[in-house]
């Protein structure tokens, strides 16, 4: 496994490849742990989280028809941002990944839940378990890493364009649904390559426009009609709640993989990429929010993002149940678990995408050898 690396020590090096399949095994065991043992109380779990959100968010919508008052704008707002949060993160991500799908409850499964977002549920299980799952901070693979618009590590060449990255992270937050629609399309590259004529894209592209139309029909026409009198403030109101969600969620997803002290990794480090190497990249390559039950809740649980990138479908209310065991396995192998408060990680977040935006010798002379040390026999 070959590390893009800033630090002058290996963060694998003490390990041999015995131990990485070692570490495999004890990561399927408790796996196949929580499988053996998921039930009526994990159930219940996600039946009712879903029954508060929907309550929450007819509740709010009600209060908003009275948005011309500003408690009551304030309150409606209030509960619909947390009511969209909560639909995003503990809901749509995570019954989109298939980790309810054991239930075979038609109305709880990947197959046909559909979410309050503008990137079709569909497109995004392609884009997000399939690719960012499976190249996990790969360079060049993951396009969740920089989202395709960012400088993400040392090693990549510096160019002038990249001192406006800051600029455009802080717009994808504001904007972050389109921007994960945009993403889901893979917008920039198939322009780039001329792909946008080819009826693959275009059915996609359909797909988009048309979940963009119901997202803003109901938010922005719908239910502002609604209110009557009360039409532009429930507007604002809706716009304020969606604002910020996609600037939690932006957040949120930032602290899971782009921290100082996650790994980013080259191409050819994942050719032949054995099940116990598949683990490892996920350990380094992920970070965690420490916080308290609520914050782990309105997070989606991507609070333990270590935990969802080892098992990606494992109900989200067992992570932080087994996060003291994963914890102990990087303990005793001597590897970084990168956790941190989320004022912490959000602002570590943001100081390596603006250091990032800025040149630096590696960069900039040619010269210079990227320090990138290889722990396993390269790929033959």
């Amino acid at each position: 496994m070959t590390v893009i690396q800033k630090k002058t020590d290996h963060p694998i090096a003490h390990l041999s490849a015995e131990d990485i399949e070692i570490i495999g095994k004890e990561l399927d065991a408790i796996r196949d742990r929580v499988v053996a043992d998921r039930g009526e109380r994990d159930a219940a779990y996600i039946r009712r989280v879903i029954s508060t959100q929907r309550r929450l968010e007819l509740g709010s919508r009600a209060v908003l028809l009275f948005s011309l008052f500003p408690p009551a704008w304030v309150v409606g707002t209030a509960g619909l941002a947390v009511a969209k949060i909560l639909e995003n993160m503990e809901i749509g991500h995570n019954v989109l990944h298939g980790q309810w799908d054991w239930m075979r409850d038609p109305k709880i499964h990947s197959t046909s839940w559909e979410w309050d977002h503008v990137s079709p549920a569909e497109q995004w299980k392609h884009s997000h378990n399939q690719l960012h799952h499976t190249y996990t901070n790969v360079v060049g693979k993951d396009n969740d890493l920089g989202y395709g618009i960012m400088r993400v590590d040392e090693d990549q060449k510096w160019h002038p364009v990249y001192l406006g990255q800051p600029l455009w992270n802080l717009i994808n937050a504001c904007f972050f649904e389109y921007g994960i629609a945009a993403y889901d399309l893979e917008l920039g590259r198939n322009l780039r390559k001329g792909r946008h004529k080819s009826p693959e894209f275009r059915a996609r592209a359909r797909a988009v426009g048309r979940k963009i139309r119901r997202q803003v029909l109901k938010d922005y026409v719908l239910h502002p009609l609604l209110s009557g009198p009360s039409f532009l403030s429930t507007l604002a109101a809706t716009f304020t709640a969606n604002l910020i969600r996609n600037l939690w969620s932006h957040s949120v997803i930032m602290c899971g993989h782009f921290p100082e002290g996650v790994e980013t990794f080259e191409k050819r480090s994942i050719e032949g990429e054995t099940r116990g190497e598949w683990y490892v990249r996920q350990m380094l390559g992920s970070a965690n929010i420490t916080g308290s039950r609520l914050m782990h809740i309105m997070t989606g649980n991507l609070s333990f993002q270590i935990e969802h990138h080892l098992f990606p479908d494992l109900p989200s209310n067992r992570y932080q149940e087994i996060a003291p065991e994963v914890r102990a396995l990087f303990d005793r192998y001597g590897l970084k678990y990168t956790a941190g408060p989320l004022p912490k990680q959000v602002a570590s977040a943001w100081w390596k995408v603006i250091r990032l935006s800025l040149p630096d010798r590696r960069s900039t002379d040619p010269g210079a050898t990227p320090v990138r040390p290889s722990v396993l026999p390269e790929p033959a």
